[in-house]
């Protein structure tokens, strides 16, 4: 992974490759940000405007390379564009600096060496350079023959404080969250021939031993035997049989505790219920609400966070065979409810609900379940935020505004008692589908209902934003972005501060 330090040189001062500076669209024309100063100083104050002349405006994650002068160090300039500044005066703000970082990196893909001379002279702006930056190195070149191209190898945030304790906290925490983001990426983009949901609870296995974290895997025959039947329904059609994943990590002084569950359907056919053509060639990503899982519980215990955090991976293969569940099929599910299976492809609730009442049992402050669930969800809030349910009005809000301050863009949905009836079913106690128009909210109302009783749950569904399949831009590639690892973690961490 790309290294992450702080350096007190100057930005014209540092040896590296290349040297990053930022650029505001304004009024008048593009002007330079804070950082920039000393490498404004050897263009002779003209920077600005020599960066005007190559057509450069300072708009949201425009990058404009030019050979450096006389005076810095670096082989060459990048001017990457933070947008047009809060009215107020306050400057870029964490979001404008993460995408501008992000951006900057992945155009210097193959260099040693950058210092990222963008404003820094807070902690949270540290973190936000720090984490855009590695987030946009990354890449995913595990089956390519010649490697690829490597990401940038190091960066150097000029303009902030080593010796601060709030600057290196500020590092320590960019490093550990931004390398479990990576983490689930590379995980979302496994294909599904190798990530099956056995050798997704080996990787958890290995986490756990460096980690110090404590794991628990339910293989097949203890998921027939402890009676989890929308697992073990879900995965009957597959020749690689499901897991069920517990992962946890304590701390000796916490005073609450956070359940996480993750979808992690490996591969979703759609089961009998097959998707059409052209709906198939993505359905690697159906794991990705597991990977946040995962990756959250990984970097909770990086930062020694002062809370208790339990992760569930519901872990699956939904697939076609001679044993596939049918529509019509009833399963009965951990804890005795049934539930009439009249959509194969709606999966991702049956394995969630066989979770969140084995997480249930352990009675956690509170529950957050993150899955890809419902495409409703996507022509509700579009590709780029995920939306958010719950049984608390207060507790949905606190995700949303935690979500939208670590950039990962979200939406508070209700869910409306009216639809509860939509999934009523005359064979079981409910049918696992509903009304079609709200679909992503009759999905949440069915989550809802394998809660325990008087249990702060969230509900997140990532279909939209799990998998980016257009170009990269910011610090979000093409492909796994890792989406919602960010607030979980931010959740964990104001959890760990007494704030809920």
């Amino acid at each position: 992974m790309t290294a992450l330090t702080l350096s007190t040189s100057s930005a014209a001062a540092l040896r590296a490759d290349a040297v990053v500076v930022g650029v505001i669209k304004g009024p008048k024309g593009p002007r330079l940000a804070p950082g920039a100063e000393a490498v404004d100083s050897a263009f002779d104050g003209g920077l600005a405007a020599t960066l005007e002349t190559l057509g450069a405006t300072g708009g949201e994650g425009e990058v404009t390379k030019l050979p450096a002068p006389a005076g810095v160090k670096a082989a060459v300039v990048v001017a990457v564009g933070l947008g047009e500044t809060p009215e107020d005066g306050s400057g870029p703000d964490a979001e404008a600096l993460r995408k501008a970082a992000g951006s900057a990196a992945r155009a210097l893909a193959g260099a040693k060496k950058a210092a990222f001379a963008l404003p820094a002279a807070e902690a949270a702006d540290v973190e936000a350079v720090g984490t855009g930056a590695l987030l946009g190195a990354y890449a995913f070149t595990a089956y390519q023959a010649d490697g690829g191209k490597a990401p940038l190898g190091e960066v150097a945030v000029v303009g902030a404080k080593p010796r601060d304790k709030a600057h290196k906290a500020a590092v320590e925490r960019a490093a550990a969250v931004a390398s479990e983001v990576n983490r689930a990426r590379d995980l979302i983009n496994t294909p599904p021939n190798d990530l099956t949901p056995k050798a997704f609870a080996a990787a958890v296995k290995d986490a756990a031993k460096e980690f110090g974290l404590k794991v628990e895997v339910l293989d097949e025959k203890a998921l027939i035997k402890g009676g989890y039947g929308g697992i073990m329904g879900v995965g009957q059609g597959s020749a690689t049989p499901p897991r069920l994943v517990r992962v946890a990590y304590t701390h000796a002084d916490a005073e609450r505790t956070l359940a996480f569950v993750g979808k992690g359907i490996t591969y979703d056919s759609g089961g009998i219920s097959l998707k059409p053509p052209g709906h198939n060639e993505t359905m690697k990503c159906d794991m990705s609400g597991a990977a946040a899982v995962f990756a959250a519980v990984v970097a909770t215990a990086k930062l020694g966070l002062r809370v208790n955090v339990t992760g569930w991976l519901a872990l699956a293969e939904n697939m076609p065979g001679g044993g596939a569940v049918r529509p019509g099929d009833v399963l009965r599910m951990y804890g005795g409810k049934t539930v009439e299976v009249l959509n194969t492809d709606a999966e991702g609730r049956l394995v969630l609900a066989d979770a969140l009442v084995r997480a249930s049992e352990e009675r956690p402050d509170a529950i957050v379940d993150v899955a890809t669930l419902t495409g409703a969800m996507i022509l509700a809030l579009g590709d780029g935020r995920f939306g958010i349910m719950s049984n608390d009005d207060g507790f949905r809000t606190r995700v949303h505004t935690t979500a939208l301050a670590e950039g990962e863009d979200s939406w508070p949905m209700p869910l409306p008692k009216q639809l509860r009836k939509t999934f009523d079913s005359p064979t079981a106690d409910i049918a696992n589908i509903g009304a079609r128009q709200g679909g992503g909210l009759v999905a949440g109302l069915f989550l809802k209902e394998f809660v325990g009783e008087g249990i702060t749950w969230a509900h997140l569904d990532i279909a939209g934003p799990a998998f980016h399949e257009g170009a990269p831009f910011g610090y979000t590639p093409k492909g796994g972005t890792g989406t919602a690892v960010r607030t979980l973690v931010a959740l964990a961490r104001q959890a760990a501060d007494g704030a809920f």
